[in-house]
Formats: structure tokens, C-alpha cells, sequence
């Protein structure tokens, strides 16, 4: 998907007055963001019920408070997570792209061990959670040359998935945004998931990064499998970038977002297989909860719990 060539004249417009506050500094856009918490936790109760009973059932041994605690820092991330959309929406062009990188929002932390890792793939699977910031993912070719990556890889080969929203419009707008900091070099990486596997076997001469963001709770119309117990609940999972990476013999990596601060997310690549053709889907997916877990664990408030993320098995 070349960005340029899809956007219609309503979003061209809505760009046109979003571009100038989008370019205010970061802390601005936390101002708004805080205001953003207060709206959907205290005035419109935005799934506050799944949000509590999905912390509660993951953390069966937490006292209420701990919980409690949890539930409200979680909604300050959400409100946030719109700030930081907003704010990397106008790091357009090299100025944008300078910007992106003087802030520090997101940094690599072990970019030559993931260079020696995609220069022995032929391609690599980058399975993504909801958890940090994915609507970052964009800038993704900028932080590793901020990290001192060798460049092997550029927007050129780095392939975001995305599931289509059913309002055409911002569809368009949510797209725009992602892919600001490239929407002047012709990237065309920007690929909706339901299109990933032939894009992958067209693809499939060319070496390319993809970056899958892999969910529990699998759409109805996506095939799922049990991976066994995920935060202490029996748990069904989306498999469908685990399944192209052993079909086509890529790497597999799990994305790791850890929050430092508010502003800065640490990134790490956290290589699985070597070669997934020698594994299953389902072995591949238990990995990869397993790193979640851990994270997740590690700060419970970082994630996205306003899905309902369990199905019955």
C-alpha cells in the first residue's frame, strides 16, 4: 500500500488541521492525553468492567488494591498511547524523521545482535503484542539507525500488518498516521492481514522483515489453537504469522516493549527459531506467551486490556 497514492481528499483535509498541533512538543500532547484518561475511566466508563475483570482473572492472587492500582495506571497509558499516536503523526519528512529520533521515544536495545540474526534469515517474523506502543512501529527503521544498526535493513524491507477498520475513512486516517515518518519515501510495507500470506508468497525471492501483531482470541473468521495456560487462563491464540513463517522457512523473533519512563520505550528483538520450517505454529506461539508473560508481568499496566482477549476453548 503506497500511502500517498490512498488517501482522499477528507483525510488530505483533516492532515491539513491536525499537522500543526501533531508538531507540538510531546508533553503537550500528555496534557491532552491525561484529559483522555479522566474521559474514558471516570466520565464515560470505557469497558471498565473488562478491564478489571481481565486484570482480576490474570492476577487471581493480587490483592484488590494491587489490582486497583493496576486499573488505574493502565488507563493512564491508554490515554497516553493517543498522545504518542498523535505526536509521531506529524514527524513527517527528514525534519520529522530528525525529530522522531531527537525525542527517543523508542530505542533498540540490541540492534547488532538482531543485524547478525536477519542477515542469517531469509526473511524474518516479527511477532508483535499489544503491549508498549505498536501504533510507534512506523519509526521502526529510525530507531535502529539511531541504535547504530548497520542498515541492512531500511523501510524497504520492513513489512507492518494491519487489520482494516470497517469505516473506510479512518481506516485512512489511523494509516496516515502509522506511516508518517515514511510517507514521503514510497514505503509500501503497510499491508492488511488478510492479504499477508499472498503478499508473502509474492514476496517470497525478497528478504523482508515482517512485523505481525499476534493477539489471543482469535477473529471469527481466523484460525486459532490452545496454547496452554497465558496469565493463568486456558488460552486460544491467532496463529496466522506463526503459521506463514514455518510454511516459508523464516526466523522468528518476539518484539519486547519495555516503558522506562514516560516518553521512552526500551525495544528489544528477542530471536525464537532460526529456521520455523523446523517447528510448528503451535510450539512457536507457546515461545512467544511465554516472553509475554514475563513481560506483561513484569508491568502489568503496559498492555491493552480493554479486549476481551479469552475465548472458551
Amino acid at each position: 500500500m503506497e500511502m500517498d497514492s490512498k488517501r482522499t481528499f477528507g483525510v488530505r483535509v483533516l492532515e491539513f488541521f491536525m499537522r500543526l498541533p501533531a508538531r507540538l512538543p510531546l508533553g503537550y500532547h500528555y496534557a491532552w492525553g491525561r484529559f483522555i484518561t479522566w474521559l474514558v475511566r471516570d466520565v464515560f466508563h470505557y469497558r471498565n468492567d473488562v478491564v478489571f475483570t481481565n486484570l482480576a482473572r490474570c492476577f487471581p492472587d493480587a490483592d484488590y488494591d494491587v489490582v486497583k492500582d493496576i486499573y488505574r495506571k493502565f488507563y493512564v497509558h491508554f490515554g497516553e498511547l493517543f498522545a504518542e499516536a498523535v505526536w509521531f503523526s506529524g514527524c513527517r519528512g527528514a525534519r520529522g524523521r530528525k525529530r522522531l529520533v531527537k525525542q527517543r521515544i523508542c530505542e533498540i536495545e540490541n540492534i547488532e545482535e538482531f543485524d547478525a540474526f536477519y542477515d542469517r534469515s531469509s526473511s524474518v517474523m516479527v511477532l508483535n503484542s499489544h503491549a508498549g506502543n505498536w501504533e510507534l512501529l512506523g519509526g521502526i527503521g529510525e530507531y535502529a539507525r539511531a541504535a547504530g544498526g548497520k542498515q541492512n535493513w531500511t523501510h524497504k524491507e520492513v513489512v507492518v500488518l494491519y487489520r482494516a477498520q470497517s469505516n473506510k475513512f479512518w481506516d485512512q486516517v489511523m494509516a496516515d498516521g502509522r506511516c508518517a515518518p515514511v510517507s514521503d519515501l514510497g514505503f509500501e510495507g503497510y499491508v492488511e492481514a488478510g492479504s499477508i500470506l499472498r503478499y508473502a508468497i509474492t514476496h517470497r525471492k525478497d528478504k523482508k522483515l515482517y512485523i505481525f501483531n499476534t493477539d489471543q482470541y482469535p477473529y471469527a473468521r481466523a484460525g486459532g489453537f490452545p496454547v496452554g495456560s497465558f496469565l493463568n487462563q486456558e488460552t486460544l491464540s491467532m496463529g496466522g504469522g506463526a503459521a506463514i513463517a514455518c510454511k516459508m522457512g523464516m526466523s522468528v523473533a518476539y518484539l519486547r516493549w519495555f516503558r522506562t519512563e514516560r516518553g521512552h520505550y526500551r525495544l528489544a528483538f528477542v530471536p525464537l527459531v532460526a529456521d520455523a520450517s523446523e517447528t510448528t505454529p503451535e510450539e512457536l506461539m507457546k515461545l512467544y506467551y511465554k516472553h509475554l508473560e514475563k513481560d506483561i508481568e513484569a508491568q502489568p499496566w503496559n498492555y491493552l486490556w480493554t479486549h476481551k482477549r479469552w475465548r472458551k476453548i
